[in-house]
């Protein structure tokens, strides 16, 4: 008896995923209306948005990342808002400070860029830590205190934050601590020829698509909410948590040949993810359960960044997506 319930509970759950994931594909159809090929970016900042995470995204300079977002913002409604990292900025410059006004003789507040559901970090890596932790607290929080006062940020709220892999001189490298607090690490490369092709002929005509609101933030919140009703079996929630603990404790997964090569192991904050990210990957995939396919689509977006790796793994050139690799190839699957 208990059985058949529990596969009712999954066919409603499943029912409902279906309807409320509606919207996904007009999403992805009016977002591909301007940006061509990118198709893993606008897949993972989806599933971003629907988990309530945020991005980091690394891919050299005209890859259209900022176009991404700013195109998802105006498909759902959103306001959004761009903030250029340069080495001068200042914290203030992010969430906002008081301004004193001589006709009332009194401090007014002036919220900064950071108060928009959509904000482009663009190229975090060139301002100094107290920015990038000025920047990071409003992530982690969703709120921003400005003197004595404190406002909660608009929902949804999601950060993509981008950084240019190719330049050294002036920029900041993320402190590890910092950099989990981002969801997902997404590394995005060049087009395929097809693609650049069609980029080439929208640019020379000018001929480029108006993107239209076709989701409410309405429906973005109440799609956040329904990502957490996704089912997930314990099998899975141990398959995440066996791929968490390899990071840590190799040998007892028969991979002692990593051992030397990891310095330190993803974090609690990396399991949530993981959980969290393969939901939102069902959802996208209209689907109101989670299936191991799921966590290993995501695995190394939100691993990349939360495994350290020692000085032997960089003299052999061993990236964190390799020891990856070896360890979901490893990993028993459910």
């Amino acid at each position: 008896m208990e059985e058949n319930t529990a596969t009712l509970d999954i066919r409603a759950i499943n029912e409902k995923i279906e309807r409320e994931s509606a919207f996904v594909d007009l999403l992805t159809m009016e977002m591909n209306k301007v940006i061509v090929g990118q198709k893993q970016m606008i897949e993972r900042l989806l599933i971003g948005l629907l988990g309530q995470g945020h991005i980091l995204l690394e891919g050299v300079p005209g890859l259209a990342k900022t176009l991404a977002i700013n195109t998802l913002s105006q498909a759902v409604h959103g306001s959004f808002s761009r903030i250029q990292f340069t080495p001068d900025l200042l914290p203030a410059d992010v969430v906002g400070t008081m301004i004193y006004n001589i006709k009332a003789n009194d401090f007014s507040i002036k919220k900064g860029p950071i108060f928009a559901n959509f904000v482009l970090a663009d190229e975090i890596n060139r301002a100094p830590a107290k920015v990038q932790s000025a920047l990071l607290e409003a992530m982690q929080e969703k709120q921003v205190t400005i003197g004595d006062e404190t406002f909660k940020l608009d929902k949804p709220f999601l950060v993509m934050a981008t950084q240019n892999p190719v330049e050294q001189e002036g920029t900041y490298p993320l402190p590890e601590a910092q950099v989990d607090r981002f969801m997902l690490k997404v590394v995005i490369d060049y087009p395929k020829m097809e693609d650049e092709r069609l980029v080439i002929r929208q640019n020379l005509t000018g001929s480029f698509e108006k993107v239209n609101q076709v989701v409410s933030l309405e429906q973005i919140l109440r799609a956040q909410q329904a990502v957490r009703e996704v089912y997930m079996d314990e099998k899975i929630e141990k398959y995440i948590l066996d791929i968490i603990f390899a990071t840590r404790y190799p040998e007892k997964y028969n991979l002692e040949s990593l051992k030397p090569l990891i310095s330190f192991g993803a974090s609690p904050r990396g399991s949530i993810n993981l959980a969290t990210a393969a939901k939102c990957y069902a959802f996208i995939k209209r689907r109101g359960y989670v299936i191991p396919e799921d966590v290993r689509a995501v695995v190394h977006d939100v691993l990349r960044h939360r495994i350290g790796i020692t000085y032997e793994a960089e003299a052999e050139n061993i990236t964190s997506v390799e020891i990856i690799n070896k360890i979901v190839n490893q990993v028993e699957v459910p």
